[in-house]
């Protein structure tokens, strides 16, 4: 299954969520790009080159990257993608992996929000300085302004979230995905979820969508797909 959406869309929360909930990896291309550079793989090196220099690391890198991911035995009854693929190049390297393995692509979810709620979740996001924390001026506002309720901490925004910067991050993510969604349009494999809603929401409907739609081999039965339990 394959999660797209952009930059505050809460597609990498979904995805935390649904691993959890099917007992499949969440494979965010950031995390095993991470961990491929910490462990000094030969791949991580290469790829660890190009980031040095403020670079994209070449599609062929990361397509061996993630083939070497799924290759593991926890994703034998299969896996999440979060943010992946990226391009056109990597959706049909990624296609000729799966022929390859015999297997086949379930579902790409699509996740839908509106640029004005995309710029107030990300500008309007703190991060403390401390313990990480993250808070939201439009959403989630902290007791005391500025100062982090867990720990005490001060509470920063994030460069990368000014609103200049967020608007291109939107316009670059819009440009670069459009080729793969009309990829994976084409064979039939997108369903669209409003993601302008609270997360749990979000979770309940993500949960009935794929019920309906993923082909259940590998994957939890329908009944094993209950209703979020307050205590989670």
């Amino acid at each position: 299954m394959i999660l797209i959406g952009p930059p505050g869309s809460g597609k990498g929360t979904q995805a935390r969520l649904l691993s959890k909930r099917l007992k499949i990896p969440h494979i965010s291309t950031g995390d095993i790009l991470r961990e491929a550079v910490k462990n000094q793989t030969q791949l991580g090196q290469e790829a660890q080159a190009y980031m040095e220099k403020g670079e994209l690391v070449p599609d062929n890198v990361i397509i061996e990257i993630i083939k070497e991911r799924i290759s593991r035995p926890d994703c034998e009854k299969g896996y999440i993608f979060d943010g992946f693929p990226r391009t056109l190049t990597q959706a049909r390297m990624l296609d000729r992996i799966f022929k390859e393995k015999n297997k086949e692509l379930d579902l790409v979810i699509q996740f839908k929000i509106t640029d004005e709620s995309l710029t107030k979740r990300l500008s309007g996001r703190l991060i403390c300085s401390k313990c990480g924390a993250d808070y939201n001026l439009y959403f989630k506002l902290p007791r005391v302004e500025g100062i982090c309720d867990r720990c005490g901490g001060n509470l920063l925004p994030r460069q990368d979230d000014k609103k200049s910067v967020v608007t291109n991050r939107l316009k670059v993510f819009k440009n670069q995905t459009k080729p793969v969604l009309n990829y994976y349009q084409k064979q039939s494999k997108i369903k669209t979820i409003d993601a302008d809603k609270k997360s749990e929401n979000l979770n309940q409907e993500l949960l009935q969508l794929i019920n309906v739609e993923v082909n259940p081999n590998g994957l939890p039965e329908k009944q094993s797909f209950p209703a979020e339990s307050k205590e989670e």
